[in-house]
């Protein structure tokens, strides 16, 4: 890259300066997980010293576009999509209102005896048979989140006949009559389990955004799916809505 000139007589801190023109060049030349050249070299480049230099990184580190890694340098991150959580939202809906392409891929779906968490949280009795549905949700070909549902099986007949990996609410409304509401969403920072680091292609040292969610048929209030959520949390900015 060319060498920078800062200016030194308009009133605006030098650090400043250096910081616009690097997240100029983030957001057009790098992608995700890129290194920056070292911050010496930065440093000649704008003709600034290491100290002026680095408060400019500092600037985009707190604004979440850069990350230091101790004794490798400066990485860009990822984006971050805000993803809206509200009494109904949908995973397919949202992600393609933002401009992405969500697509869904099934892990797993058999049939479990309800335990007695998602009995309590189901409303059903221990034992009682449930599906359990493992998805890998991504968008833009990008990891976003694991999925694990919970869907009363007597209720619902046939769903792992029928279920081909398309919008779940959506062929729930479509094939039982469903009017899907969310009840209640609680959220918590954890490390990755199993195997959730891999399936969304990050290190087991970095958390997830953990989300447990209980949805309900509004016709009758009766809970139809208990999600637990992982989501990558440097791709997902959660916005809670009434």
């Amino acid at each position: 890259m060319s060498l920078y000139a800062v200016s030194r007589d308009n009133g605006e801190a030098l650090y400043t300066q250096i910081a616009r023109q690097l997240e100029q060049e983030v957001a057009t030349s790098y992608g995700p997980g890129e290194c920056l050249p070292a911050e010496g070299l930065l440093a000649v480049r704008f003709g600034v010293n290491r100290h002026t230099l680095r408060r400019a990184i500092d600037e985009l580190v707190e604004a979440g576009l850069l990350e230091r890694r101790h004794g490798l340098g400066v990485f860009v991150l990822d984006s971050q999509i805000d993803y809206q959580i509200g009494t109904g939202t949908r995973f397919t809906e949202n992600l393609a209102a933002l401009g992405l392409q969500p697509e869904n891929r099934i892990l797993c779906l058999q049939t479990l005896a309800a335990t007695e968490r998602v009995a309590q949280r189901l409303e059903l009795n221990i034992g009682e048979r449930v599906f359990w549905l493992e998805t890998l949700r991504t968008a833009s070909d990008r990891q976003l989140c694991v999925i694990s549902h919970f869907i009363p099986a007597d209720r619902f007949a046939d769903l792992d006949t029928l279920y081909k990996g398309e919008s779940l609410h959506q062929f729930l409304a479509a094939h039982y009559g469903c009017k899907i509401k969310r009840t209640e969403s609680l959220v918590t920072a954890v490390l990755p389990q199993g195997d959730d680091a891999k399936l969304l292609g990050m290190p087991q040292n970095r958390p997830v955004l953990r989300v447990k969610s209980v949805n309900v048929d509004e016709r009758d209030g009766t809970p139809i799916e208990y999600a637990i959520t992982r989501f990558r949390a440097d791709r997902i900015q959660l916005r809670i809505n009434p």
